[in-house]
């Protein structure tokens, strides 16, 4: 049985998709912790946040035995006129990925925390706030577009990561995407996390979806939160600042029947810690940490 390998984002130290007031650490030093906290691979981050240059990236994940797994693309599928941009910032970032590793994923998302309802009602979404049916059928082909584009252009494969604040969030609307995108084109990333506060259940989600899941991440949800969060009416912003992707182990995810579960099916991929952690908001490094030794007490 492969032993699943472990690695952690610059998300966990702050480094996320949308714009804060505090300054992220450096990447450098979020390498360098990485690696301090056991893990022994990462993805991209934000475009420039690492090296961009092929051969200096390399160097820097190599000076460390870091393997580099995936980058995070956003693109507002939604709205056909982003699909060409869209596409041209993946087969970039693929490109650069290609140069530096063997087998990354482009994972694809929704531009999340544009759209002020879905922004607003994150971890509550209702029927009448998803995508229309014309919607949908610009959604899912702008997708399919991108990850063709990214495999032809580069051979990079892209997986897609449901996401609160963006247009697929609840269990529902995941099942419809994959049902309506190529399975041979695009994987599912599947995020404990997301998954949680957007109503789901995690384990139940791979049971269902293994075949189509190639890259996980694992994030928990703090549930006195998401419950707090719905009654109080958060937005997703807040909910992030109030720390609602705790540490492992101290939400409702269960992480040891997914790891069970994951063993049992042979998962060949990597797991990917994700803490949502803003700059100022907590310590990193300490996180990160107790993150790795949470997973090595369930067994991985």
């Amino acid at each position: 049985m492969t032993k699943i390998k472990i690695a952690n984002a610059p998300c966990s130290w702050g480094v996320l998709e949308f714009e804060m007031e505090q300054e992220a650490s450096k990447f450098d030093r979020v390498l360098d912790e990485m690696v301090q906290a056991g893990y022994t691979g990462t993805e991209l981050g934000d475009w420039g946040f690492m090296p961009t240059e092929p051969k200096q990236l390399q160097s820097e994940l190599s000076k460390r035995n870091l393997s580099m797994l995936a980058a995070f693309v956003p693109v507002n599928l939604a709205e056909q006129s982003a699909h060409q941009e869209g596409i041209e910032t993946a087969v970039k970032t693929a490109k650069l990925l290609a140069e530096v590793s063997p087998h990354p994923f482009i994972v694809l998302s929704d531009d999340n925390g544009k759209h002020a309802v879905r922004t607003k009602m994150a971890g509550r979404i209702q029927p009448e706030h998803q995508l229309t049916e014309s919607q949908w059928k610009i959604f899912t082909a702008g997708a399919e577009a991108v990850a063709r584009a990214v495999l032809d252009e580069t051979g990079v494969k892209t997986v897609f990561h449901h996401h609160c604040a963006g247009f697929i969030e609840t269990p529902a609307e995941i099942d419809r995407f994959l049902q309506s995108t190529n399975p041979l084109l695009i994987g599912l990333c599947l995020d404990t996390g997301h998954y949680t506060f957007g109503g789901g259940d995690a384990l139940s989600a791979y049971k269902k979806h293994a075949e189509r899941i190639w890259h996980v991440h694992f994030k928990d949800c703090q549930k006195a939160l998401a419950e707090q969060s719905r009654r109080d009416q958060w937005d997703y912003f807040e909910s992030v600042r109030k720390g609602i992707f705790c540490e492992l182990g101290k939400g409702e995810v269960d992480f040891a029947a997914i790891a069970q579960e994951l063993k049992n099916r042979d998962y060949k991929g990597w797991i990917v810690v994700e803490q949502d952690v803003l700059p100022g908001m907590g310590t990193p490094l300490e996180s990160a940490i107790r993150n790795r030794t949470f997973l090595q007490n369930i067994g991985i």
